[in-house]
């Protein structure tokens, strides 16, 4: 199965944010949009999910237009990950999860054993089973991230996308949450996400959008398109990118520069 998107552009009004974008994700894909803050990663989101409309282009789902699907055919192709999320109640974690199923029950229907089941599974996934009994406002960051995508997997969708699903995440945390991400692709499914941090991608080594001031993008794989140019004209700074030596191996890494390490570095 594959997200496609062909020339879209999109904006707010008859303004457009973004222009021309194309890119083509499929199951077990991991696909990174970045850029600077407000170069339209949100919007781009946000269009793709059926938030916005379109200003041009189109946006297809194993062949089919995105906007002829009905809500929840939609919402059982495409889980969401939002960057935070405050209920208004105390709910338990096991009920934000289960609330993933909406998706699959009518319109006045309540949760089903097998859909408190499927919720179980994915805090099973997650390795987090044992904060089921919680209170959701009562977490953690970190647990609070990992709660959402488990609700979003207890839709089974064939894609997630997650927006800045390290936002706000300490070091440890972000790291579970890349490790979670790359275990879910490599079990089929497709995930696009957006995010901050360069060195997430090269981490990731997955393809990626770099979004540009000018509303277009440049898109390949991370190491054809995270270079020290690239990255230092997108950001307006210097940037070292290199490869550091590791049990025996060489691990990607991303470095802004500030102006006292570049005359050194001369």
């Amino acid at each position: 199965m594959t997200i496609e998107l062909k020339g879209l552009s999109c904006g707010y009004g008859k303004k457009p944010v973004i222009r021309g974008f194309s890119a083509a994700v499929s199951s077990g894909e991991i696909y990174c949009l970045l850029g600077p803050n407000g170069i339209g990663k949100t919007t781009l989101f946000k269009t793709i999910l059926g938030f916005l409309p379109a200003l041009e282009g189109s946006i297809t789902i194993d062949k089919k237009d995105a906007r002829c699907l009905k809500p929840k055919d939609f919402a059982r192709l495409i889980g969401y990950v939002p960057q935070s999320h405050s209920p208004p109640f105390a709910f338990s974690v096991l009920d934000v999860v289960v609330m993933g199923r909406a998706a699959h029950l009518g319109a006045f229907a309540t949760p089903k054993e097998s859909d408190y089941r499927y919720a179980k599974n994915a805090l099973e996934t997650l390795g987090i089973p044992r904060l089921e009994n919680k209170l959701y406002t009562q977490l953690s960051g970190g647990e609070r991230q990992m709660v959402l995508i488990a609700r979003a997997l207890a839709q089974e969708p064939a894609f997630l996308m997650m927006d800045e699903p390290t936002s706000n995440l300490d070091f440890g945390n972000q790291a579970k949450v890349l490790e979670h991400i790359i275990t879910l692709a490599g079990q089929n499914l497709g995930v696009i996400l957006t995010t901050h941090y360069p060195e997430h991608v090269l981490m990731l080594k997955t393809k990626v959008s770099l979004l540009q001031k000018n509303g277009a993008a440049l898109n390949g794989n991370a190491r054809e398109v995270l270079t020290e140019k690239n990255l230092s004209e997108t950001y307006g700074i210097s940037v070292a990118v290199m490869d550091v030596p590791y049990q025996n191996r060489n691990l990607p890494f991303c470095q802004p520069l500030l102006q006292k390490e570049i005359k050194e570095k001369i």
